[in-house]
């Protein structure tokens, strides 16, 4: 994988992350030598929760129904 200096990344940021969008690699940013970063292209992700919520109709309007708070299930 790529390396570079923090310092050379800083002088040169968005030329960097331009070419990490077109080569789609990867790169790890240095400091003194030791990784502190890794700069990878962004992956579009499909929404998990598409589709799972199914709509009841109106959860504010008044119920037609008599209903007891205190009264107890059977």
């Amino acid at each position: 994988m790529k390396t570079i200096a923090a310092t050379k990344f800083k002088a040169h940021c968005l030329a960097i992350l331009e070419e990490v969008r077109q080569t789609r690699q990867p790169l790890i940013v240095t400091r003194h030598g030791r990784p502190v970063a890794e700069i990878s292209p962004y992956v579009e992700k499909e929404n998990p929760l598409k589709g799972s919520i199914l709509h009841q109709g109106d959860l504010i309007s008044p119920l037609d129904v008599e209903w007891d708070s205190a009264q107890k299930d059977a």
